[in-house]
């Protein structure tokens, strides 16, 4: 199933309404890429709606809208739209993770955290002031969704998080992978969609190996603990591997980082002996825990190991991952351009990136025209076919 059946179906459709994108600057880079791609859907096929009124300024050579947010002295800031954004659809894009941005403050020079980010992305929903047909806001790693539920007397951040954005006027909530989707019961009648990346995570890892075999006599998924399972067990069925799993033994009476640290990592499954293992979680922070994890499965005979995390975080830095690698302790690291990446994992022969963009660029056109997401949410058959054209020619794969 290519992707160009799934565009012409939205030729019979109007958009809800001009599509404008703001992309704040946490993701300038991934912001490019995806309005390059929107540009290319929609400039391929659509003569007979370019002179049709109801599809004015359907084609562009670029959706996006300027919102820059300057900072005073004292480190206040402020967000100024340049243009109208009247009567358009608004879909916003951050990063909250993007620690290579700086602002001056007092004459120092201080990193933006997801903090200041967030607070960006309100003060742009502030600057548009309902005068935009709706706002979507694009938040792909979930800001606060690790401090999702309450343990004693703490911040419920990430439901604060949603509640204050759909107080503002939020019409659509679009994140990727989210630690625990079910913060989106904190509102009820807003939208809010949470996507996966396993078609990408397939691609990539069979571009980057060209000798797998991918069934249940040859590949096992594994999720490194019970919040990843339901992820692993889908990517499992598709392809047809075995699947596994480690339960995180933690120590519930001492709290570091904010935390409670893990104790040990207890493997339920069955042999993995001469077996290739992809691992699937939501991120990778400091990594500890996912090195144990790829440490045990050598240990217990893996052939190689596949690390798939949709977040890159590295916290921590790259070093113990250098190491581990010098160790054969894993195979590969394939995490998304969904958030920031460390400029140095360009030159690591251990990591590989899947791009996200053409696969946003198809949610935001969709949601552009209140198309059904059906086929977007769940790429069953795309994962077929890909398997398909490396089962028959490992060349084809990249061309697809």
């Amino acid at each position: 199933m290519s992707d160009k059946p799934l565009h012409e179906q939205l030729e019979r459709l109007l958009p809800a309404a001009p599509l404008g994108l703001i992309v704040l600057p946490s993701a300038a880079e991934l912001g490019r890429s995806v309005d390059h791609w929107i540009c290319d859907f929609r400039r391929a096929d659509h003569s007979i709606t370019k002179k049709d009124p109801a599809f004015r300024d359907y084609v562009r050579e670029s959706y996006q809208i300027s919102a820059p947010t300057p900072r005073f002295g004292s480190g206040e800031a402020k967000a100024v739209l340049p243009e109208s954004v009247r009567g358009k659809d608004i879909m916003i894009l951050a990063d909250v993770c993007n620690y290579s941005l700086t602002y001056r403050m007092r004459g120092f020079t201080n990193r933006m955290s997801p903090d200041d980010h967030f607070q960006d992305l309100k003060r742009v929903i502030a600057a548009i002031n309902g005068k935009a047909h709706r706002i979507s806001v694009i938040m792909p790693f979930l800001y606060e969704g690790r401090q999702h539920k309450r343990s004693g007397r703490e911040s419920l951040d990430g439901a604060m998080m949603l509640k204050e954005l759909v107080d503002m006027g939020i019409t659509n909530f679009i994140t990727f992978d989210a630690h625990d989707p079910r913060i989106q019961s904190v509102a009820p009648l807003t939208n809010f969609d949470n996507f996966l990346p396993p078609y990408q995570f397939l691609r990539t890892l069979l571009s980057s190996e060209k000798d797998l075999i991918i069934d249940k006599d040859h590949i096992t998924v594994i999720s490194p603990d019970e919040g990843a399972m339901e992820r692993a067990i889908y990517f499992a069925s598709v392809i047809g591997a075995d699947t596994g799993m480690f339960y995180k033994r933690r120590d519930y009476s001492l709290i570091v980082n904010g935390k409670n640290p893990i104790v040990a990592h207890e493997f339920l499954g069955s042999d993995i002996t001469g077996r290739d293992v992809i691992v699937i979680d939501d991120m990778i922070s400091s990594g500890g825990s996912m090195l144990d994890t790829a440490r045990q499965l050598k240990e217990r005979g893996a052939r190689r190991v596949f690390i798939c995390c949709t977040f890159g975080l590295f916290t921590d830095g790259l070093a113990r991952f250098d190491e581990a690698y010098e160790n054969r302790w894993f195979d590969r690291v394939i995490c998304t351009n969904l958030s920031y990446l460390n400029p140095a994992l360009a030159s690591r022969r251990w990591f590989s990136a899947a791009d996200m963009s053409k696969y946003l660029a198809t949610i935001i056109d969709y949601f552009n025209h209140d198309a059904s997401i059906s086929n977007v949410t769940t790429p069953t058959d795309k994962i077929h076919e890909i398997l398909d054209a490396y089962n028959s020619n490992r060349s084809l794969v990249d061309e697809i």
